[in-house]
């Protein structure tokens, strides 16, 4: 089994994604400790966080149960710093076929951003291992994976944006692989009061909800 077949299995259990854009990267660290603790393994730092170079690494030696994966990847260049320090696996905001061409190339695991069934086909087509559709709120949310799953069921589909604690679970059961969260996990009011017992807390409750049956 290839790495990215194996991190779409893990994105089956695991369900969810925190998503971590943070200033300063110390921050991120604790952010993404208070995920650990509440549950939540696979943890995305967005490339436009602050040092994403000094803090993936970081979090790959601190939290070896955990799955480390970078996002917000615009350009061949930036693929190739993240794959270089060792990113577990690649979010990127668009469809460029050539970013997935070249992380299939170093057997790191690239989901795609796209919105449209066209954009969704072709980044499938072209490799990725699965499909971010962002925002997926903006095209009808839930109701949008879900009427995706019949010409499309076959293909990952990962939505992010306006998934919050309360829907994550009815956009799984429309069809979702997994999906990703970020302001929902950390609140600004909480993570200003560095509240990181109610964060996790957070995380806790949300995989507890998509637990259930």
């Amino acid at each position: 089994m290839t790495i990215a077949n194996d991190r779409l299995e893990t994105l089956k259990q695991e369900q969810v994604i925190a998503v971590i854009r943070a200033f300063p990267h110390t921050l991120g660290k604790q952010l993404a400790d208070a995920m650990r603790q509440g549950g939540i393994r696979l943890i995305e730092i967005t490339w436009n966080s602050d040092q994403p170079e000094v803090l993936i690494p970081q979090l790959r030696e601190a939290m070896p149960d955990c799955v480390i994966g970078t996002g917000t990847i615009l350009t061949l260049e930036e693929l190739n710093r993240a794959i270089a320090l060792g990113a577990q696996f690649v979010f990127t905001p668009h469809v460029n076929v050539q970013l997935i061409e070249t992380a299939q190339t170093n057997n790191v695991p690239i989901i795609a951003g796209a919105l449209s069934p066209t954009e969704i086909i072709i980044a499938w087509q072209a490799g990725a291992t699965a499909v971010k559709v962002f925002p997926a709120q903006a095209m009808g949310g839930i109701d949008y994976i879900k009427s995706l799953q019949g010409p499309l069921g076959n293909i990952p589909l990962i939505p992010t944006g306006g998934v919050t604690l309360d829907n994550a679970k009815a956009f799984i059961d429309a069809g979702a692989t997994a999906v990703g969260l970020s302001s929902q996990l950390f609140p600004k009011a909480l993570v200003q009061a560095e509240d990181w017992q109610a964060i996790s807390q957070r995380a806790r409750q949300l995989k507890q909800t998509l637990s259930t049956a």
